[in-house]
């Protein structure tokens, strides 16, 4: 997994690097190391004029298995703002992944019924092929 991160009215320092890719560790864990997957994350400064509330924002972006994840998160510093999209983002993605192997689950029990009715039906129908031939067999006698 790829970062691609742009920075708007704010100078992308090393340290702030370091810390968004320290921060989003466990979403390469959770999507995969080997995934090819390219974030788009945008740092932010929303206003110049304003000196206190949430002045920051911190957007991602990326696409993986099949379905777009997006995330935003805004604070009063950028540190802030970057923990608030982590755990939007970790959060989309936790839960798209359990409903995956919710569905999984769900279609194993589904295919597990269907052929229990049929070994039923199987052994339902075997009595009525037996008690069919000794009929016939007295059918036959008579």
């Amino acid at each position: 997994m790829n970062f691609n991160v742009k920075a708007t009215q704010i100078d992308l320092t090393p340290e702030l690097s370091d810390y968004l890719d320290k921060r989003l560790a466990a979403l390469k864990k959770l999507i995969g190391e080997d995934a090819e997957v390219v974030a788009y994350v945008e740092l932010a400064k929303t206003t110049n004029h304003h000196k206190s509330g949430d002045l920051f924002q911190a957007e991602m972006n990326f696409k993986a298995f099949g379905k777009s994840f997006f995330a935003k998160g805004e604070g009063d510093d950028i540190r802030s703002a970057i923990d608030v999209m982590r755990d939007e983002i970790l959060e989309e993605v936790r839960s798209w992944k359990d409903k995956q192997e919710s569905l999984v689950k769900r279609g194993g029990a589904k295919e597990k019924e269907i052929v229990r009715d049929v070994l039923v039906k199987e052994d339902e129908a075997a009595p009525k092929d037996w008690i069919e031939e000794e009929a016939e067999k007295e059918i036959g006698k008579i």
